[in-house]
C-alpha cells in the first residue's frame, strides 16, 4: 500500500462508503482497506499508485489462461505463488477471463471529437482519479480554473481513460469558436450529428433533450466562460430531463446552477523534487526543444525555481521552455525571476497566477520579431483553426508578405504561440484561447475592425466558391472547405451582423446568403442557415435584389423543414420583390419553390404546374444547370407520386447521366435515388435497394439530411421486399425519427404514405411483433452517422469512404436476420455475456463501471428483445448460433 492508496481508502471512508464497497471501487482487497483504516497516519511510501496486488500478476495470469484456457484458480495461485487474497484472485481471473473472451467494443458513432494533442500528459493523476470520482457521484462537474492550467488537458486525459464507463460514448464540443449564446444547442446537435432532427416546431434545445433522454453519455463542454448563461441555461434543462447523462465542463468561471459540481483545479505540483507534476512537464517539454535534455542534480534546483516563479501553470512552463534552445535552465530561472518582479509592481490588481502567466506570454511576445508579432495579433481574429492560405489570404499587407507569413507561422509553432494540427484535412494551425485574446487585445479598435473585414471577405469567398462550384468536380472539396471552417464563417457572419456600420460588408453578407442555396448541404445545418438568412433580411440598406434572393433562398429552406405556411409567405415576398423583369431568374426559382411545397404538401396537379412554369422561366432566361437538375429531381419525385413511372426514369436519367459526366456527386446521389424509387415500382427490390446504398455512399459525404432520410427510407422499403425483415424496421425506424423530427411528412402523398405502410407491415411479417418494435426502436435512438454506420456494417468513426460501385453485403443482411441477436445494442450485447457466464447485476455493474440499476435495465431490456421469461435461458440464445 502506497500514500496514494491510502488517502483514497480514508477519503472514501469518510464519504461513507462500506469496506467492501471501498475494495470494488478502488480494485483491492478488503484486508488491504482494514490495514488503511488502522493506520491514522499515511505510510512513507509516494510511488505512484499501481492498482491493486492482482494488477502485478497480471501478465502471469494472461499467460497461463492463453496456453491452458480451462485451468482451475487453485492451479493459478500454485503457479504464480499467490499469498494474497482468494477472493481478490478469482476476481482478476474472472475480469481477464471476460476481456479474453469478450470482443472489445467501440459503439458507433460519429467520433468522440477529443482533440488530438501533439505533446503527452504529464502528471495530473490524482486529479484524474478525483475527476472519475465525481463523475461517478454527481452529473455534471465543473472544471474551473485559469487560462492556461490545463483544463482542457485535463479532461480529455479523462475522457480518454474513461469512456468504457459510458455505454453511449462520449462527446467533446469546443465552444471557444463561438459567438453567439444562441447558437450553443445547435453547436452541440452538430457535434452529436442531429442534422436528420432540425425542425421548425422544435427548439435545439427540445432536440438535445429528446436524444439524450435515456443515453448514458458523457458530453464534455469546452471553454465556457464566454457563453456561460447559455451554457448554465441548457446544462440545467439537460440535467433536469435526462436520467443518465453525465455533463463535464471547463470554463474560467463554473455555471452556478443547482446540482453542480465545482473542481477547482489546482496548478501542478511543484513540491516533491524530480517527481511533482511541474517538473516532470518541464522536463518533458525541455526534452523535446532541446534533445538530449535531463533532469540532473546540478540543474533541478533552477527547474523547480522557473517552475515555482511560474506557479505551476502548465501553459506558462510550456512557453518557458520554448527558450532553452539560446538560454541555459540557470539563465531562465534569473530572468524571470526579473521579469515577475517588475510585472508584480505594475499589475497589482491581478492575482499571481494571472501574473505569470501574463508575464510568460509577454516575454514570448516580446521575444518575438517584428513579423511575429504582427502575424500573432492578426491570425487572432481566426475564431477556429486556419491553414496557411488562409494566413496569407486574412492577414498578409504591406507589412507581411506569403513568405514571411509562412516563416513567421513556422517560428511561432516553434514557439508554442501557435498549435500545429494534422488531419484528413491537411495541416491546420490554431491559437490556444489564452494566445488568442492576448493577441487580439494588442489591436487596436480599428485594427480589429480592419481584421473583421478580412475574415468576412475571405469566408464569403468560401461560400461563393462553394456556391459556384456546387455543379462541378469540385463540388465536395469547395463543400469541405465550408464545413472545416463553420467556425471562421459564424465568427464572421457574426460580426457584420451585430454591427452593420461598413455598407459595403452588408451588402458583401446579403449577397453571399442570397445566393448559396445549398449552405445547408455544406456543414451549416439548415435550422442555422435559416437564422442567418432571417437575421440578413434586418440589415440595412440591403439591395431589393438582394433581399428577393435572399427570401427565395430562405422559402426553400422553411419548405425543406416542413414549415410550409412560413414558406408561403415568404414566396409571396420573394416573387414580390423579383418581379417579371427585375430579376427573372429570381422569379423563376420562387415559382420552382413553390411547386415543390405543394408536391410536398401533396397537391400534385398544382406543384406540376409550378414545375412546368419554372422550367419555362429557366429556358427563356438562362440560369446555372443546378437549376434544371434541381427541378428534374423534384420532377422525378411527383412523377414517382403520381405513378408515372416512365416519367420519373426519364427525369431522373437525365440527371444521372449529365452529373456522371462531369464529376457531380450531391445531384448524382439524388437522381440514383430517384433511379431506385423507379426499380421499386418496377418490383425489382434488389436493384431498388442497391441504388439505395449507392445513394447514400454520395450522401454520406454532405451534411444533408433531407438526402439521407428520403434515400433511407427507400432502402427500408426495399430491405422488407427482399425479406430483411429485422434490418428493415431498424432503418425504417431511423427514417420515421428522422421524418417526425423535421416537424411534418415531407412528401405526404398518398403514395409515400402507402409504400411506408407497405413496408412495415411486410417487415413486421417476417419477424413478429415484438421483434420488429424492438428493432424499430432500435432504430429511432440512431442519428445519421450510427444509421450510416449500421447499414454499411462498420464502424462510422473510423470509416473510408467504400467506392460507390461497391455491391450491397449479402453476408451482412443475412448475418443481420439470422437471429434475434442483433437486436441486441452493443452494451446489451455485453451485459447479455456476463449474464451468461453466471455473473449477478451487481457484480456486472463494479465489471462494466455501470450502477446496478442500469444494469437491470439493460437485463430487462435483453431479456424482451429475446422473448425470454429468465435470465437463466440467455446462454443457450447466446450461444444456439
Amino acid at each position: 500500500m502506497n500514500a496514494d492508496e491510502w488517502f483514497e481508502i480514508h477519503q472514501c471512508r469518510g464519504e461513507g462508503e462500506s469496506i467492501k464497497g471501498i475494495a470494488q471501487r478502488l480494485g483491492i482487497s478488503r484486508n488491504t482497506v482494514r490495514r488503511a483504516l488502522a493506520m491514522s497516519e499515511q505510510p512513507n511510501d509516494h510511488r505512484r499508485l499501481k492498482g491493486s496486488v492482482a494488477d502485478e500478476a497480471d501478465a502471469r495470469i494472461r499467460d497461463l489462461l492463453q496456453r491452458s484456457p480451462s485451468i482451475s484458480i487453485a492451479e493459478i495461485g500454485r503457479c504464480i505463488m499467490w499469498s494474497h487474497s482468494r477472493t481478490l484472485l478469482v476476481r482478476k481471473v474472472n475480469q481477464i477471463k471476460s476481456e479474453m473472451t469478450t470482443v472489445p467494443f467501440d459503439p458507433p458513432s460519429i467520433g468522440t471529437g477529443l482533440p488530438q494533442h501533439p505533446t503527452s500528459f504529464v502528471g495530473r493523476h490524482h486529479e484524474l482519479r478525483e475527476i472519475r470520482r465525481l463523475l461517478g457521484d454527481h452529473r455534471l462537474v465543473s472544471v474551473v480554473g485559469p487560462g492556461g492550467i490545463g483544463k482542457t488537458r485535463l479532461v480529455v486525459r479523462a475522457a480518454e481513460e474513461y469512456r468504457r464507463a459510458f455505454a453511449d460514448g462520449i462527446r467533446f464540443v469546443e465552444l471557444a469558436s463561438l459567438r453567439s449564446e444562441s447558437l450553443v444547442s445547435q453547436a452541440i446537435a452538430d457535434r452529436l450529428g442531429l442534422e436528420t432532427r432540425d425542425g421548425p416546431n422544435n427548439s435545439a434545445d427540445d432536440i438535445l433533450v429528446e436524444y439524450l433522454r435515456n443515453r448514458r453519455m458523457l458530453l464534455i463542454l469546452d471553454n465556457c466562460e464566454h457563453l456561460v448563461d447559455g451554457v448554465a441555461a441548457l446544462v440545467s434543462r439537460l440535467t433536469e430531463e435526462t436520467r443518465n447523462l453525465r455533463i463535464l465542463t471547463t470554463s474560467r468561471e463554473y455555471l452556478a446552477i443547482p446540482g453542480e459540481y465545482v473542481f477547482h483545479l489546482p496548478p501542478l505540483s511543484i513540491d516533491g523534487g524530480k517527481e511533482s507534476g511541474a517538473v516532470e512537464l518541464f522536463a518533458n517539454r525541455a526534452e523535446s526543444v532541446l534533445s538530449g535534455f535531463e533532469l540532473s542534480d546540478s540543474n533541478v534546483d533552477a527547474v523547480r525555481r522557473i517552475c515555482q516563479r511560474l506557479d505551476g501553470l502548465p501553459l506558462a512552463i510550456e512557453l518557458a521552455c520554448t527558450r532553452l534552445n539560446v538560454l541555459s535552465v540557470e539563465d531562465l530561472a534569473e530572468r524571470l525571476d526579473r521579469r515577475l518582479s517588475m510585472l508584480t509592481v505594475s499589475a497589482r490588481g491581478r492575482t499571481p497566477r494571472h501574473r505569470s502567466l501574463q508575464a510568460t506570454i509577454d516575454w514570448s511576445y516580446e521575444l518575438c520579431s517584428e513579423t511575429e508579432r504582427i502575424l500573432w495579433c492578426h491570425t487572432s481574429v481566426f475564431a477556429d483553426s486556419f491553414d496557411i492560405g488562409m494566413a496569407v489570404a486574412v492577414c498578409s499587407d504591406d507589412a507581411l508578405s506569403e513568405d514571411e507569413i509562412m516563416e513567421a507561422v513556422a517560428a511561432l509553432v516553434a514557439k508554442s504561440v501557435v498549435v500545429r494540427e494534422i488531419s484528413d484535412n491537411g495541416v491546420r494551425f490554431r491559437l490556444l484561447e489564452s494566445i488568442r485574446e492576448y493577441g487580439w487585445g494588442k489591436l487596436t479598435i480599428p485594427e480589429r475592425r480592419h481584421m473583421n473585414e478580412r475574415l468576412l471577405e475571405y469566408c464569403a469567398r468560401i461560400v461563393e466558391e462553394s456556391t459556384t462550384s456546387w455543379y462541378g468536380p469540385e463540388q465536395l472539396t469547395k463543400a469541405t472547405a465550408v464545413s472545416i471552417n463553420r467556425g471562421n464563417i459564424r465568427a464572421a457572419l457574426h460580426s457584420v451582423m451585430n454591427t452593420p456600420t461598413d455598407p459595403a460588408l452588408v451588402e458583401l453578407a446579403a449577397d453571399t446568403l442570397g445566393s448559396s442555396r445549398f449552405l445547408w448541404a455544406c456543414g451549416i445545418s439548415v435550422r442555422e442557415h435559416r437564422m442567418w438568412l432571417t437575421q440578413a433580411l434586418d440589415l440595412p440598406g440591403v439591395s431589393r435584389t438582394a433581399r428577393g434572393r435572399i427570401l427565395t433562398v430562405l422559402a426553400l429552406v422553411q419548405t425543406l423543414q416542413g414549415d410550409r405556411d412560413a414558406a408561403d409567405f415568404t414566396l409571396r415576398r420573394a416573387r414580390e420583390l423579383a418581379g417579371d423583369r427585375e430579376d427573372p431568374v429570381t422569379r423563376s426559382f420562387a415559382v420552382h419553390i413553390a411547386g415543390l411545397r405543394d408536391f410536398f404538401a401533396g397537391r400534385a396537379d398544382s406543384g406540376m404546374a409550378y414545375l412546368d412554369e419554372a422550367e419555362r422561366g429557366y429556358q427563356l432566361h438562362g440560369c446555372d444547370p443546378e437549376l434544371v437538375s434541381m427541378l428534374q429531381v423534384h420532377r422525378g419525385m411527383l412523377l414517382c407520386s403520381t405513378q408515372d413511372v416512365s416519367g420519373a426514369a426519364d427525369a431522373f436519367s437525365r440527371v444521372f447521366t449529365s452529373t456522371d459526366e462531369i464529376g457531380e456527386l450531391w445531384f448524382h446521389s439524388y437522381a440514383t435515388y430517384g433511379l431506385g424509387h423507379v426499380a421499386l415500382l418496377e418490383n425489382d427490390p434488389d436493384t431498388a435497394a442497391q441504388r439505395a446504398l449507392e445513394a447514400l455512399r454520395y450522401q454520406r459525404e454532405f451534411a444533408d439530411p433531407i438526402g439521407k432520410t428520403v434515400m433511407a427510407d427507400l432502402l427500408g422499403w426495399a430491405l422488407a421486399e427482399q425479406g430483411h425483415g429485422a434490418r428493415a424496421a431498424v432503418v425504417l425506424g431511423a427514417a420515421s425519427s428522422m421524418w417526425g423530427s423535421i416537424g411534418r411528412q415531407l412528401y405526404g402523398a398518398d403514395h409515400w404514405n402507402t409504400l411506408r405502410a407497405r413496408a412495415v407491415d411486410t417487415a413486421r411479417h417476417h419477424v413478429g411483433g415484438s421483434a420488429f418494435d424492438a428493432a424499430w426502436a432500435r432504430g429511432q435512438a440512431m442519428t445519421a452517422p450510427e444509421l450510416l454506420a449500421y447499414i454499411f456494417d462498420e464502424d462510422c468513426a473510423k470509416h473510408d469512404h467504400p467506392a460507390p460501385d461497391r455491391s450491397y453485403s449479402a453476408h451482412a443482411t443475412a448475418r443481420a436476420d439470422a437471429s434475434q441477436l442483433d437486436l441486441l445494442s452493443p452494451r446489451e450485447r455485453e451485459v447479455a455475456e456476463l449474464v451468461a457466464q453466471g455473473l449477478t447485476n451487481k457484480q456486472i455493474a463494479g465489471r462494466l463501471v455501470l450502477s446496478s440499476r442500469t444494469v437491470e435495465g439493460h437485463v430487462e431490456h435483453l431479456l424482451r428483445k429475446l422473448c425470454l421469461s429468465r435470465r437463466t435461458e440467455v446462454p443457450r440464445a447466446l450461444f444456439a448460433t
